[in-house]
This record gives structure tokens, sequence and C-alpha cells, in this order.
């Protein structure tokens, strides 16, 4: 779909859309898809068997008096088919299921690789505990979809229709009366179906913005109750909560209000059905409708069998209008398609053959134009740098002058507005930044995202390298201190060579450090630099630095003149 056409959220062809898109979330489930659609039908299917021989039954001992011992093949067959239905409704839940896992898992998938594909840049500036809700609440909300909504619709296609066949030979006028009042659910039921997919997609916005306010809020509690605004923002959780509880009681007044009106419409004509049957056995309708009491069984067991698949799809109705309403919010946070990355989010470098050689350089940058994210001009204009196995390479300049921009395009997150980056094929390129992303855990923990397998002996050799050691020694457990989220607890020296220490345990063969030695002594930065260096004798390295001695470290250097670009500030 074109970006620029104009479609309402809530259009024909959007919905459309989106439907499709949940079609293609199942796919690698069509087996089982298939298998539980018809196991659902074939159940609906043998209701009719069921109903013939319960009549049949009640016909032979009632009115026929025929002995009990004669019956029992047909009791056995009738104890058979209830025992099929059994089986069948039990696999077709089980296979439904499994369709609803696997549709949820590419849900989070397509995600995931959305999120990643976007890259730290583009993560930087979102709400992070409303993108987690895409993989958590989001992705839950399919389940009645798959579980519930697509078998209750091959009911629907299936067994009315099998019922009115079934009926209208033995009492037409009760196929009649059947035929008349089923559209009138399915007609009520798609009106109220807009509105609840509506209130469904409101209730998990608020849900989504409730959830991104309060991990926000939990990641800064340090912050908040050290400047005393915990009562403050305990209200504005508060508030959000009831946004929730409010939008959540509007999807359930329009889903009592349905099944209210759905039971009145389907309970009434199941009446009309008794009360035809009643008065033609009552003789009051001139000799008409007086069919035995096996048929007036069969056509009373039937009505509401009859409605029963419309009644269980106008329940499922709201799930379908979750599922549409977790695409839209798919839509609104990630895109029309969770899959498509939008242009200028992610630059990934040229790889070219001829960087293919041992001795040749591993990285090329020709004259690059570079602006920030949210800047109004280019900070970096026509640079041009290369990178060998064993170089070490310093970005020189001021404050502002592009060193992180020119670092973050050639790790690939920014495309140059001019310019080109060729790499090596290959080539694996780690990156350590200004502003280290540390989770909640042990300092060990936080090392062993970049290595999971990690032996202790090379998790501590590493630890020592990057001068992890020098004040993890000092804490109480050493590696296995717990730190805060974001490295609450820790200085940003020491936060940044916990990164360090994480990105030389992935063993890149290019290495993008950012101030890696800000805020050390001397003693401590020259220990560093001594180690790295060792580490880096066969790969390459190219440094963001104001220090003198990572200069006088560095094989070459290339000076930034100083810019100032204006960002732009949201409303």
């Amino acid at each position: 779909m074109d970006p620029d056409t104009p479609l309402h959220a809530d259009s024909p062809q959007r919905r459309r859309q989106r439907t499709a898109r949940l079609a293609e979330l199942a796919a690698g489930a069509r087996g089982r898809q298939r298998a539980a659609a018809f196991a659902v039908a074939l159940s609906g299917v043998a209701v009719i068997a069921q109903a013939a021989l319960i009549a049949w039954l009640v016909q032979a001992v009632f009115i026929a008096r025929r002995p009990l011992e004669g019956l029992a093949l047909p009791f056995g067959a009738l104890a058979a088919v209830l025992l099929l239905r059994v089986l069948l409704s039990s696999g077709a839940q089980h296979a439904a299921g499994a369709v609803a896992d696997v549709a949820r898992r590419a849900l989070r998938a397509q995600v995931y690789r959305a999120l990643m594909a976007r890259g730290p840049l583009w993560l930087r500036r979102q709400r992070s505990g409303e993108l987690g809700e895409l993989l958590l609440a989001h992705g839950e909300a399919l389940e009645g979809y798959y579980a519930g909504y697509l078998q209750a619709r091959v009911e629907v296609t299936v067994v009315p229709l099998a019922i009115l066949a079934a009926v209208f030979p033995v009492e037409p006028v009760v196929g009649v009366i059947l035929l008349c009042t089923a559209p009138l659910i399915p007609v009520f039921m798609m009106l109220v179906g807009w509105g609840a997919e509506a209130a469904g997609r409101h209730q998990l916005q608020a849900l989504a913005r409730m959830g991104g306010h309060f991990a926000d809020r939990l990641k800064g509690l340090g912050l908040l109750r050290l400047y005393g605004r915990g009562e403050a923002e305990l209200a504005g959780i508060a508030a959000a909560a009831e946004g929730v509880r409010e939008r959540t009681l509007k999807v359930l007044r329009i889903a009592f209000l349905s099944s209210t009106v759905l039971e009145f419409f389907a309970s009434a004509s199941v009446a009309m059905v008794a009360l035809y049957l009643g008065l033609g056995y009552l003789g009051m309708l001139g000799g008409h409708g007086a069919g035995s009491l096996g048929v007036g069984v069969f056509c009373l067991m039937l009505a509401p069998e009859f409605y029963g698949p419309l009644r269980r799809l106008a329940a499922h109705y709201h799930d379908r209008a979750n599922a549409l309403a977790a695409i839209s919010e798919v839509e609104r946070l990630l895109g029309p398609s969770p899959l498509a990355v939008p242009p200028g989010q992610v630059a990934e470098p040229a790889r070219e053959p001829e960087l293919a050689q041992a001795r040749g350089p591993w990285l090329v940058a020709r004259h690059l134009r570079l602006r920030p994210q949210g800047a109004q001009a280019d900070v970096v204009e026509d640079l041009s740098l290369e990178i060998a196995a064993g170089r070490r390479l310093a970005l020189m300049g001021p404050s502002g002058s592009g060193k992180s921009t020119v670092l973050e395009a050639l790790a690939g997150w920014l495309p140059p507005r001019e310019g080109r980056i060729v790499q090596r094929p290959g080539l694996r390129v780690g990156y350590a930044g200004q502003r280290p992303y540390l989770f909640h855990g042990s300092i060990a923990d936080n090392l062993r995202l970049a290595a999971p397998g990690v032996s202790e002996a090379r998790l501590r050799a590493v630890a020592e390298a990057a001068q992890v050691m020098r004040f993890a020694a000092r804490l109480p457990q050493g590696l296995d201190t717990v730190i805060g989220e974001r490295g609450f607890g820790l200085s940003g020296g020491e936060a940044r060579r916990i990164a360090l220490a994480r990105l030389l345990l992935r063993e890149p063969d290019l290495l993008l450090l950012d101030e890696p030695t800000a805020f050390l002594d001397p003693g401590t930065e020259a220990d560093l630099l001594d180690t790295l260096g060792a580490f880096a004798r066969e790969r390459a390295v190219i440094v963001a630095t104001h220090s003198a001695a990572v200069c006088a470290w560095a094989d070459a250097r290339v000076v930034l003149p100083a810019r100032i670009a204006p960002v732009e500030v949201p409303a």
C-alpha cells in the first residue's frame, strides 16, 4: 500500500488488510488450522445425527411402545455420536490453540525484527514500556481470534445450512421460521462489532500508555525518590490506571449489550418454533403442524443448535475486534507493515569484493555528509577515512563536532546523506557508546549478555582487561554484585568499562568506541589502553576521544571541526 494513500483507520480496506495480516501470521500452521475447521464442522453436522437418534428413540419408546431391550443398537449409536462429538471438540480446541501459539510467536518475531531493524537510534526516542506491550498484551489479544472466532465462523458457515437441509424435508414451516429469523443476528452483530473494534483499540492504547508510563517511572524510581516526586508520579500512574478501567468497562458494556440482544433474538426464534409445534399438536392450526412427536422433538432440538453457532460467533466477534485492534496498534507504533523499515532508519554499509584482501582496508568511508537524528543541520561534511587490521584511529574534535555521529554511521545505524561506507565482507563490528544500557542484575549477568556460555575464567580475564575488576574487587560480592536498571549505583566510567568488557567478549573485528576512557584517572586509563592494545593487535579500532593519552596511543588521527547543530525539540 502506498503510504501516502489517505485511508481512515477504520475503513473497510484497512480492515481487509489487517484480516489478511492475521491470516499471514498463522501461515505456519495451515494444516492444524484446516484440521480444526474440519473437526468443528464435523462436530456441528453430527448434532443432526444426535437429534435424529434422540427423536427416533422418543417416538419409539413413548408412541410406538417398543421395549427398551430391543433398542440397544440405537442407544449404542447415540453414545457413539456423543463420544465422537466430544473427541472432535477436544481435537478442534487443541489444534486451534496450537494455531494461536504459532500466530502469537509470528507476531512477536515480526515486531522484534522491526524493532531491531530500526536500530538503537530510533529505540532511544521510544517509550520502552509501550513497545513492551506490543510483545505482551497485543500478542495475547490474538488468542481468542484463532482459538475462538475462526472456529465459530466455520460453524456458522456449515452448521446452520446443514440444519436447514435436515429440517425442511420433515417440517417446512419450521425451516421457514429459522431461515427468516437467522439474518437478524449477523446484521446486529456486524453493527455492534464496529463499535467493539473501536472500543477495543482505545482500550489497548490506554493499556499501552499505562504500561509505558509505569515502566518508565519504575526505571527512574531512584531519581524520583531523590527529588521527592514519588507521590506526584503515583498520582499519574493512578490516573493512567483509571483510564484503562474506563476503557475496559466500555468494552464490557458493548459485549454485555450485544450478548443480551442476541440471546433475545435467538430465544424468541426458538419460542416461535415451539409455539408453532405446540399449536399444531393442539389442532389449532387447521390440520397443519401436527407431525409426529419424533418430528417435533427433532425440530425442537435442532432449533437451539441452529442459533448456537450464531451466538458463539457473536461472543467471539469481540475477539476478532480485539485482534484487529492489536494489529492496528502495531501499525500505529511501527508503521503500516511491521516488517517494513522506514527510509533513513537503518543504513547497512556496503560490502564489496575489492576489500576482501587480507592486507587491504577493512572499512572505507568516502566524502560523508552526516546529520544526527532530530538535528536541522549537518554536523559532518566531506569526511573520508579508512581503517585496516591492527590499526587504531582516533576521532578528535570539540563537543558537538560529530564524533559520536560518525561512529553511529560506521556502525550502520545512521545513513549518510552523501558519500558511501564500504566494509570488507564478513566484517564483525562492535560498538560501545557513551551511555551503555545495563540491566538490573549482577555485573557478571550483564557481561554474559554478550556470551551466555562464557567460562568463569574467560569472564574474569575480560573483566580484568577492561579494568572492571579495579572497582568490582571492592564491591561486596565482586562480579556477582547486583546493580540497578541502567547501571544505577555505578559511576559513568564504571558503566562504560562494563560495556567495553561486554564488547570484548563478542570479539568483533572492528571496535567502535565512544569516549571509553572518560572519567578515568591517568593510571586506570593507561592500563586500559595497554590491555586494549593487546586485544586489538589483529583487529581495528576507531575511538572518539578528547584524551591526549588516547590520541598518543592511536596510529592516526582525524580532527573534526566544531559545528553547532540545532536540535528539533518535540512540542
